[in-house]
């Protein structure tokens, strides 16, 4: 008898990076896993962008924002084209600065078939060009500290706090229960708190040894290009840094203060103003009741 794979539909978020997107489209093309759907969501690209994305992309595939409405909410229009459409077994959240292994699907959705009490698996994430594991699937977060950490190396799955969301396989049935990612967090620690959210409705998190993503990570907000990060990312980094130990931590104002608030005061120490007003504006705008905006 012939096993029926399940269907899973890749997620891919693009701004303004067609190249990027266009590398991770063909890497895909690659997969050894036959039965996947690819569709990507432009999130208020220039038109010139927009024009180049549809040479790589089918019609029904491609979603077209009309503004950037956020990471979050981009990856969440996807999921709803993918749910309304069809009806995948799997959702696989991919980064458009990613490259991936030809098996790197196929080992997720063994990873997850072994066992159903997983809600979601993540790849093991390399230095793009290299074979330096960047993140071996998720990592650790102290919620008295105030510090969230990437590990290098294999933990047991009671030790991940949370999963990255470069490459994470989310089962629909937890989908269906705890529901889509929260739109509060623009970019940045959404991953965290799904990861939080899925462990407190029952599910295990784990990761897929074998499926190797090599990913180039913080194009978005130029926070890899200069020593000094952008003032977009220390706004929006600092936005959601609050939210998330406003929602999960017993005492959010003891992480808060030991973690970005460390954070700040060696902002203030090197005189970096721009990027010191950005972190005011970010921890201000959290605790805004409305979902957080910004210029990317």
């Amino acid at each position: 008898m012939t096993d029926i794979l399940p269907a899973v539909t890749v997620i891919i978020i693009n701004y303004n990076q067609t190249d990027l997107t266009a590398a991770c489209l063909h890497s895909l093309t690659s997969l050894t896993y036959p039965n996947l759907r690819v569709v990507v969501v432009d999130n208020g690209s220039a038109p010139g962008a927009v024009t180049a994305l549809r040479a790589h992309v089918p019609p029904r595939d491609l979603v077209v924002l009309p503004r950037n409405v956020g990471f979050t909410a981009a990856n969440n229009a996807g999921s709803a084209v993918a749910l309304q459409s069809g009806q995948p077994d799997f959702l696989w959240f991919l980064n458009n600065d990613t490259l991936v292994d030809p098996d790197a699907l196929s080992a997720l959705v063994r990873a997850a078939r072994q066992r159903p009490s997983v809600g979601a698996v993540a790849s093991v994430l390399y230095d793009m060009g290299t074979d330096t594991v960047q993140a071996y699937g998720g990592g650790r977060v102290s919620l008295w500290n105030g510090r969230a950490q990437l590990v290098q190396a294999p933990i047991p799955d009671e030790q991940l706090d949370f999963l990255a969301g470069t490459s994470l396989l989310v089962r629909v049935l937890a989908i269906q229960q705890v529901g889509l990612l929260d739109e509060q967090f623009f970019m940045y620690w959404e991953d965290t708190d799904y990861s939080f959210r899925l462990r407190a409705a029952g599910w295990a998190l784990t990761v897929a040894p074998d499926s190797r993503v090599w990913h180039l990570g913080a194009v978005s907000t130029g926070a890899n290009t200069v020593k000094r990060k952008s003032e977009t990312f220390e706004r929006v980094f600092s936005q959601s840094t609050v939210r998330f130990y406003r929602r999960h931590a017993p005492l959010p104002i003891v992480p808060l203060t030991r973690g970005l608030g460390w954070y700040f005061i060696k902002r203030l120490l090197k005189r970096e103003w721009p990027q010191v007003r950005a972190i005011v504006q970010g921890t201000v705008g959290a605790f805004r009741p409305d979902r957080p905006r910004a210029s990317t």
